[in-house]
Order: structure tokens, then C-alpha cells, then sequence
């Protein structure tokens, strides 16, 4: 398994888990990112946002906490 910060542009994945604090677990899931969730990066470049799209709406992720999110 990867972690969402390991991806690709245009790479499809879908979530496994979310790890971290529960502070974290309950934000990222609030905004739709579950486990079983398709997702597809949109743009992964270092020092930057991750952009993920997902259900119909673009996020930006900041990359350090994308770590904590397991793909497959």
C-alpha cells in the first residue's frame, strides 16, 4: 500500500484509512474522504498542496498530512 502523498498526477486510487489524531481522522472525513472513496490526483508537486479530486469537488490537502492517508 502507498500513501496518498506518494501519487502521481492523473493517478486513481482509492482510500484504504485514515490514520492520525482523531482532530484529523474527523476533518478529512467530514469532507467526504472515507475509506473506499475513489479519489484522482490532479496535481502533486513538492512543497505544495496536494489536489485531489474526489465526489465531485477538488481539495487541496496539504501534502504532510496526505501521509497519514492509505491508498491502494
Amino acid at each position: 500500500m502507498k500513501n496518498l502523498s506518494e501519487l502521481k498526477a492523473e493517478e486513481k486510487s482509492r482510500i484504504v484509512s485514515v490514520n492520525g489524531d482523531s482532530r484529523f481522522v474527523s476533518r478529512i472525513t467530514s469532507i467526504g474522504l472515507t475509506p473506499g472513496c475513489e479519489i484522482s490526483i490532479v496535481k502533486n508537486e513538492r512543497h505544495r498542496p496536494i489536489l485531489v479530486w474526489a465526489r465531485d469537488t477538488m481539495i487541496a490537502l496539504n501534502s504532510k498530512e496526505c501521509a497519514n492517508i492509505e491508498v491502494e
